[in-house]
């Protein structure tokens, strides 16, 4: 596991690199056992994603060398789960409504925490998925008024089919969103991160200015079927 886990990123670094792109990996751990993770985290993994509170929670305590490694929330965040994310997240990156950005920050400034955190934008209409609606400009821009948090950029959740050009169309709005909303806001406010592109497009998210990929299934393998 330790061999294939070292090649598989080993690989993922590769197609990274040939785009010339600076771009920042998260691996996506979410559902994997500690000793899976805190083999990617020996492999040179510094970042993690999680979409559970109370599982990450857990699994945090069982990995021994989890040390400084980045601990990123990317799944939706309940509101009765604020507080403990607030503790145990370095950032933030589902953040889909003004009333979650109000509740983050609360909790931030009784941590006294500057909370980092991306806000979710869904840029294909698809009710499954959360985030701000595009054309949410206004909504977006009172998130960046609020205190104890730090807007550090934008993430969307690509198309489900596997259209490449209905990819790009998402990848390109949310760009789009990134560069309206960088536009009003105070230089020390502005925004570095985008956040798109998974397993399955990536390269995708990359070529359309993404800053950041979220990986799993191709450092980890396909997960299991639950029975």
């Amino acid at each position: 596991m330790r061999q294939q886990i070292t090649q598989n990123l080993k690989s993922v670094r590769e197609k990274i690199k040939k785009t010339n792109q600076k771009v920042r990996l998260v691996a996506v751990t979410k559902t994997r056992p500690p000793k899976e993770i805190s083999l990617a985290i020996a492999a040179g993994v510094s970042s993690i994603g999680e979409n559970k509170v109370q599982e990450a929670e857990k699994k945090f305590l069982e990995i021994p060398n989890i040390g400084d490694t980045e601990k990123r929330l990317i799944g939706r965040l309940q509101s009765n789960k604020v507080k403990k994310a607030v503790q145990i997240f370095d950032t933030i990156d589902s953040v889909d409504s003004i009333r979650l950005a109000q509740k983050i920050s609360r909790a931030a400034i009784a941590a006294e925490k500057i909370q980092r955190i991306l806000i979710q934008i869904n840029t294909t209409n698809e009710e499954t998925k959360g985030g701000f609606s595009l054309g949410s400009e206004e909504e977006i821009l009172k998130c960046f008024d609020l205190s104890g948090i730090k807007v550090e950029g934008l993430m969307t959740v690509g198309p489900t089919e596997q259209d490449k050009e209905k990819k790009q169309g998402a990848f390109s709005a949310l760009r789009e969103v990134f560069t309206t909303i960088n536009n009003k806001v105070s230089p020390e406010k502005k925004m570095k991160e985008l956040s798109m592109g998974m397993s399955g497009d990536f390269l995708v998210g990359i070529s359309e200015g993404s800053t950041m990929v979220r990986i799993g299934s191709l450092i980890f393998g396909e997960r299991k079927a639950v029975a």
